[in-house]
């Protein structure tokens, strides 16, 4: 165990072994902090806060802060971090409204610079949350599912399995597992196709998620005859996960950034030279 005559833990705090704690550091009591765990200078850890094995912190975190809510508890709720997971820099991470929940956060995550995770939320692994990007209290976010920089998260909204997240998005309904949002539209535009090539799925997988997707959001059917289908014909697979996703939603899922069937788009070099053989002819 190192720690840094500067940094202030208490003694009622659990430290493991093999802790390294850096100058400046606050370790509050009510707290654990398993063996392996890095944290850098200035680093924050909450009462309530349980961090478990080899998380690498960094400057400035402060995790298991109190909820940000107008009706504060008498004594709110935990937060609890797994293991593998690298919080940069200000990253902050508030604790549960209730006294007998948690706000929980998986194993092997990365949280870039300044982002915020709310209280209550549900993070699983292998995610990835890129800087500024912001989680409402109450979300939940999958396994190895990507949000990008500045995207900000409606609270009580859930985003999928290897979904991706598109820069500064705005989302305020569910996303589908294996989908991207578009940044600018806020719409899905199309499957992840680079997460999933990565985690190592088959062709045929893919295929069939595109199946899927395409009843989802081009077939033109009623929402009940959408999850109908969904269930009959995709049983099992990555496509069987539709199913669920789309029948516990409570705020709807996202639309799709496409035309309409029948619309078109005059460009504008094409109206130009239009008007140009219209004076012309006159």
């Amino acid at each position: 165990m190192e720690i840094h005559p500067t940094a202030l833990v208490s003694p009622t705090a659990r430290i493991d072994s093999d802790v390294r704690i850096g100058p400046f550091c606050v370790v509050e009591p009510e707290t654990t902090v398993l063996e392996g765990c890095t944290l850098e200078s200035r680093v924050i850890i909450k009462s309530g806060t349980t961090l478990g094995r080899n998380n690498h912190v960094f400057e400035g975190a402060v995790l298991g802060g109190l909820p940000q809510h107008v009706n504060m508890p008498e004594r709110p709720g935990k937060l609890i971090i797994g293991d593998g997971n690298t919080i940069r820099e200000n990253v902050t991470v508030h604790r549960s409204l209730e006294e007998d929940d948690a706000t929980s956060i998986g194993d092997n995550n990365l949280l870039m610079v300044n982002a915020h995770i709310a209280h209550d939320c549900r993070i699983g692994n292998h995610g990835i949350f890129a800087n500024n990007c912001m989680l409402a209290g109450h979300i939940t976010v999958a396994d190895r599912a990507y949000i990008s920089g500045g995207v900000a998260i409606h609270q009580f909204c859930r985003v999928g399995s290897l979904a991706m997240v598109g820069g500064q998005a705005r989302i305020v309904k569910d996303v589908p597992p294996y989908v991207t949002v578009d940044g600018a539209s806020n719409l899905a535009v199309g499957l992840n196709q680079i997460g999933l090539r990565r985690a190592g799925y088959t062709g045929e997988e893919v295929c069939r998620l595109k199946e899927a997707y395409r009843v989802i959001y081009r077939s033109g059917l009623r929402w009940n005859e959408i999850l109908s289908a969904l269930r009959e014909q995709f049983p099992n697979g990555l496509a069987s996960h539709f199913h669920p996703f789309l029948a516990t939603t409570t705020r709807g899922i996202i639309a799709e950034r496409r035309m309409p069937p029948r619309a078109t788009i005059k460009l504008r070099q094409e109206q130009e030279k239009q008007e140009f053989w219209r004076v012309r002819a006159g």
